[in-house]
């Protein structure tokens, strides 16, 4: 009936939408480790449709309207406008989508007849957590609204390909992609950070594109390129809604974007062209994402920015703050673990002990992710990252002397513009004093339109020759060898490539593989085996294990007691929905913000001052409270004590008054 009056009837057109209208799911999938495999559990819509995509719902076909011409540029309505490492994780569960829906959405919309759908789509995404959790609210826009999300980019009408500009390979590999969905017909929209970052790419030409700030329209996107128009929303704006509807990746994992774009001017990146200046969102609409991932039962809330250290400076907040508001919303008994996002070093440098004291909380990864770059003064100067390496082992220094067992993670770029031997040797001699158990190591890029790009470079084959003796030293000795014979608890939220084990991370995020038989006859091919492990009861739960191997980049547990997760979390609150439609203060901090302009160092040590600023008021707020609290209770002692002598009085003249009778 809803359908009969949303959209004029139930002719063969609608009959053709219903049919196109089954569950099957998107693929996420990155350069290294999200496949492309469709999951036992499928997809799920978490949350209700925002009005700008119910509107469109209820506008049907009509919603756009033909072009002059085959390329359609699109202003941002100014009304909208205004809305506010290295895991062995396979590659079929990592691109696992939760297809049913929790009880707790059961008002979300369907796949039902009152929503329109138009064709089959093929998610792709290359690059960063980020990127991937941006992806994640396409797919739930587009599942919500009807469109079938595929695996199999074959059965697929339009591919939706979100890109990473960091290095070559990633661009190299979103080109092969184009180039494939050419060759087989297919429609196109490319959204991310290349078409925001270089929207005049030849590779671009006549397709569809979508900035980062505009997820939130894909809807519409899709919509008009499969009518054959080419659509180009590029517009910078508020940040889109974190209650947008989402389909994960792995249905056990929240991926919570904290901002967009950094105070950084690194003269080799290319995302800060793409991604732009410091945006972050309110911190009441990320402790209400918190909250409601928390609800629907997630193990895992991964920080996700391009620095998280540097979240909040334009809001007048800071991460410390943050960090506060979101541990209050984790369950009590350890079901669900945090894992801080990337920092850069000064932003970690001005705020050590709060970073350190997260850290140490029950239900946070003692885990940090500092990229150095390089371990020569002149290197990061050339860079213009603004840290010494001296600030950088202070970092270190201060993290593994404070948060037990701390795991650092860093990034080596090798060759590097102007890197002398003497350079790249104070590189290794730092690798070498801190036997980092995780490594990013990286060959030089020259990125079009980066300063860097236009520094001479060094010789392609020496380049060659340090990433590999890096390469070769960080495999040389083995970080998790103490865990040997220990008993560690695990949070479980993954299948390992090899598909025959389940992933765990430690406390420290030490990854441990458990390896467990499958006892179904069927199990015989390997895909098969993965299905059956990604629908294992111990997915999504914790458990304790005795650590019996271990390898240079993991470990190898033995079950010894499962944890129970409490049967029911407590919901969201009411209010949460609110929170996370929350206008962000990006579009009015680009006014305001005090730090606009400032560069690295100095903001960085404007947050510290600024978080000392809040520290203070906050502990001057807590002396006025306790003071507050010991005078009320001298209040209540007096009146009590006032009271309590009334009553002897009486008593005394009462006494006397039986007396003289």
């Amino acid at each position: 009936e809803a359908a009969r009056e949303l959209f004029g009837g139930e002719g063969a057109r609608g009959e053709r939408r219903r049919e196109r209208r089954r569950g099957r799911m998107a693929d996420l999938d990155d350069l290294e480790d999200l496949g492309g495999a469709l999951a036992a559990d499928g997809a799920r819509v978490t949350r209700e449709l925002p009005p700008v995509v119910r509107m469109r719902a209820r506008a049907g076909s009509g919603a756009a309207k033909p072009a002059q011409s085959g390329v359609e540029d699109v202003e941002d309505d100014p009304v909208r406008a205004s809305d506010s490492f290295g895991d062995a994780t396979s590659d079929s569960a990592a691109a696992t989508f939760v297809s049913r829906m929790s009880e707790r959405d059961t008002d979300a919309p369907s796949r039902s007849p009152s929503i329109p759908g138009r064709g089959v789509v093929h998610v792709k995404t290359f690059g960063c957590s980020h990127n991937v959790s941006d992806s994640e609210f396409m797919a739930g826009q587009l599942g919500a609204y009807g469109y079938e999300l595929s695996d199999d980019p074959d059965a697929a009408d339009v591919w939706v390909v979100n890109t990473c500009t960091v290095k070559n390979p990633s661009q190299s590999a979103m080109n092969t992609t184009i180039a494939k969905a050419k060759g087989a017909g297919k429609r196109l929209v490319v959204a991310g950070c290349v078409p925001q970052g270089d929207k005049n790419a030849r590779e671009l030409e006549g397709l569809s594109v979508l900035g980062v700030t505009q997820i939130d329209r894909i809807v519409e996107v899709v919509e008009r390129t499969l009518e054959g128009h080419a659509v180009r929303l590029l517009e910078k704006k508020a940040l889109p809604s974190l209650d947008l509807p989402k389909v994960r990746r792995n249905r056990h994992v929240e991926i919570l974007p904290l901002s967009t774009g950094c105070l950084g001017a690194c003269t080799y990146c290319k995302t800060k062209h793409a991604r732009g200046e410091l945006g972050s969102y309110a911190p009441e609409a990320l402790a209400a994402r918190v909250a409601t991932a928390v609800a629907e039962g997630v193990t895992e809330i991964w920080l996700s920015s391009e620095d998280t250290g540097a979240y909040g400076i334009d809001l007048g907040t800071d991460v410390t703050r943050l960090f506060r508001d979101l541990v209050k919303e984790l369950p009590e008994d350890g079901s669900c673990m945090l894992r801080l996002g990337m920092t850069n070093p000064p932003y970690i440098l001005a705020h050590l002990p709060a970073v350190a004291e997260a850290m140490k909380h029950p239900s946070v990864y003692a885990f940090l992710h500092v990229p150095v770059q390089a371990g020569s003064d002149s290197v990061l100067d050339a860079m213009r990252r603004e840290y010494t390496v001296g600030e950088f082992e202070t970092v270190c220094d201060y993290l593994l002397a404070n948060v037990p067992d701390i795991t650092i993670a860093t990034d080596i770029i090798c060759g590097f513009p102007g890197e002398t031997e003497e350079d790249w040797n104070a590189t290794m001699s730092l690798c070498r004093k801190y036997d980092f158990r995780e490594v990013h190591i990286s060959q030089f890029y020259p990125r079009p339109g980066t300063p860097a790009a236009r520094m001479k470079r060094v010789d392609t084959k020496e380049v060659k020759r340090r990433s590999r003796e890096l390469t070769a030293y960080v495999e040389s000795y083995s970080p998790h060898a103490h865990l040997l014979n220990t008993t560690q608890r695990v949070w479980v939220t993954d299948v390992a490539k090899d598909g025959v084990s389940l992933v765990g991370h430690t406390k420290s995020y030490e990854q441990v593989l458990l390896r467990l038989d499958v006892d179904d006859e069927n199990a015989k091919t390997k895909t098969s085996r993965k299905e059956l492990l990604a629908r294992h009861p111990l997915m999504g739960r914790s458990a304790t294990v005795r650590i019996t191997e271990v390898a240079r980049w993991h470990a190898v547990g033995e079950i010894l007691e499962v944890w129970d997760k409490q049967a029911t979390r407590q919901p969201a609150p009411a209010s949460a929905a609110a929170a996370m439609a929350k206008t962000s203060a990006s579009k009015r901090s680009a006014q305001t913000n005090p730090h606009r302009g400032l560069t690295t160092g100095e903001a960085a040590r404007a947050s510290a001052a600024l978080a000392l600023e809040n520290a203070t008021k906050l502990k001057a707020q807590r002396r006025i409270d306790r003071v507050s609290l010991i005078a009320l209770f001298g209040v209540i002692v007096g009146v009590l004590g006032l009271a309590f002598a009334v009553a002897l009085a009486w008593l005394e003249r009462a006494k006397e008054k039986r007396g003289g009778v």
